[in-house]
């Protein structure tokens, strides 16, 4: 299957954010960095819930670095394993590899305990991905498909899908 230059150009800027050390591959400590960083940015450290993230993150590179049979993955591997394990399996895929780390954030994020995201709580995200209160706000409401005033996981694996599908501008992958 050949994707869509929108849906490679978000693969690669998705490599690109991974590849945090610059060395052209990522790995397994890449995706460590990237989790250990967020869970700093939410003020997280040391909890059970930040463990699920980490966890998640890293059951997320397992996978794609399982399906491409190598520990570090090349630009040119990870888009292929990425568009084979995830955009060419449609839903299922985006449930199977990406789900549990969009779980995983919710649950760091969610302090009322109800498992979905309030507009608060996703600045909280947002301001750990980089991005601005005013993008998160303006981000929630379109999010926010079925109107409840609060974002289930469910709704942000869809946004996350239909943004690598070029259905959605949503800026979430941050900086």
């Amino acid at each position: 299957m050949v994707m869509a230059t929108k849906q490679e150009n978000r693969l690669e800027e998705r490599f690109r954010l991974w590849d945090s050390n610059g060395n052209g591959t990522i790995e397994r400590a890449d995706f460590e960095r990237e989790a250990d960083d967020i869970i700093a940015r939410l003020g997280a450290q040391g909890t059970p819930e930040a463990d699920g993230l980490k966890d998640a993150y890293l059951g997320m590179f397992d996978a794609l670095a399982g399906a491409a049979g190598t520990d570090k993955m090349s630009r040119q591997q990870f888009l292929q394993v990425a568009e084979q394990e995830i955009i060419g399996k449609g839903d299922a895929g985006f449930a199977a590899v990406v789900k549990p780390t969009i779980q995983g954030i919710v649950t760091v994020l969610d302090k009322s305990g109800d498992g979905e995201i309030t507009p608060a709580e996703m600045h909280g995200w947002f301001a750990a991905i980089g991005l601005s209160p005013e993008v998160a706000d303006s981000a929630f409401r379109q999010l926010d498909t079925d109107g409840s005033g609060k974002l289930s996981v469910d709704e942000l694996v869809n946004a996350v899908r239909d943004y690598h599908l070029g259905r959605n501008d949503i800026p979430l992958l941050g900086r």
